[in-house]
């Protein structure tokens, strides 16, 4: 299968998490096997990467949502979100079940480029991503994955030169396990205080400390808030304001999806608009944004009073 993959002029994936480092690494490696040639790496958080243009002749897609615009010849998409109508023209790796660093790995390993190192690692990448809460790995697998989060994609990834098994016991592991035996616990309490309406199927979790994803999960798990949708805020480095979402069934895709974000029904996340510029008018713009408009509400009820046919006075 591997062996007729077209040869890509550019790599693109994830920019947020994980999942996107490892499987843009593993493509990049795949790609000087088959074609001798080192493949630039580009990675996007969603709004950016519906931005961009795709100018290549060929290109290969990780772990970012099929679109319609992606569906070229000579395109490749390795992805693992559900998506409703696949592709005709791209070649389409694609399972809902693994993570997108796995489906990577098993083409990688195809290829005789499988390791020790990259099979633990990939295990706690798929572990993380897809929030494997049984897996007795699943703590230590969202450590690794709080790396990205916490380091960022570019910056993790110059650290380790693209060498991806450095991550493996990096003593920057030791920080994230301190964080979460001493900053969650604590987190949790305040953040269960600090929960406020955006909209009646979403809530805001303020965060102080600790790992956002653990704690949002615990609130859900723990059904200690009322909202379905629970939504936390995190101000990148540059000012871009990222907005995180979970929920238990299903519910979080859709309110991402209306952010211009996208990710998994229960796991996914959006970048708001530049102009949005401090967490206060980010909680601004997403109320306007998730709420029905005044007048949207009184167009309705004329609506409805028109479809009445009430007798004219």
């Amino acid at each position: 299968m591997t062996n007729s993959l077209p040869k890509p002029d550019v790599i693109i994936t994830h920019e947020s998490d994980l999942d996107g480092l490892v499987a843009g690494v593993l493509l990049q490696r795949l790609a000087r096997k088959l074609f001798n040639t080192d493949i630039r790496l580009e990675a996007y958080h969603y709004n950016n990467w519906r931005q961009r243009e795709l100018r290549e002749k060929s290109g290969w897609v990780t772990d970012l949502n099929f679109e319609p615009r992606m569906d070229r010849a000579n395109w490749a998409i390795f992805d693992h979100h559900a998506t409703e109508v696949p592709p005709k023209n791209a070649m389409f790796f694609h399972d809902v079940r693994k993570s997108a660093s796995l489906i990577c790995y098993e083409l990688c390993q195809q290829q005789g480029l499988g390791t020790p190192a990259l099979d633990r690692l990939v295990h706690l990448s798929n572990v993380a991503d897809l929030f494997l809460e049984d897996d007795p790995d699943f703590i230590l697998a969202n450590d690794y994955a709080n790396l990205v989060k916490s380091y960022q994609f570019w910056n993790l990834h110059a650290l380790i030169g693209g060498q991806i098994e450095q991550l493996l016991n990096n003593p920057l592991l030791r920080v994230m396990e301190v964080k979460r035996n001493i900053e969650d616990p604590l987190g949790f309490a305040w953040s269960r205080e600090n929960i406020a309406e955006i909209s009646p199927q979403v809530g805001f979790v303020d965060t102080v400390i600790g790992n956002n994803n653990l704690i949002v999960h615990q609130l859900l798990e723990k059904h200690a808030s009322r909202f379905p949708v629970l939504l936390t805020l995190f101000r990148r480095a540059n000012g871009v304001i990222i907005a995180s979402l979970r929920s238990r069934n299903g519910e979080a895709l859709k309110i991402a999806e209306r952010l211009q974000g996208g990710g998994h029904a229960n796991a996914c996340g959006a970048t708001l608009p530049r102009s949005v510029k401090t967490i206060p008018d980010a909680l601004i713009y997403l109320r306007q944004t998730l709420n029905p408009k005044k007048e949207e509400a009184l167009n309705s009820l004329e609506d409805i009073f028109a479809s009445l046919d009430l007798p004219q006075k």
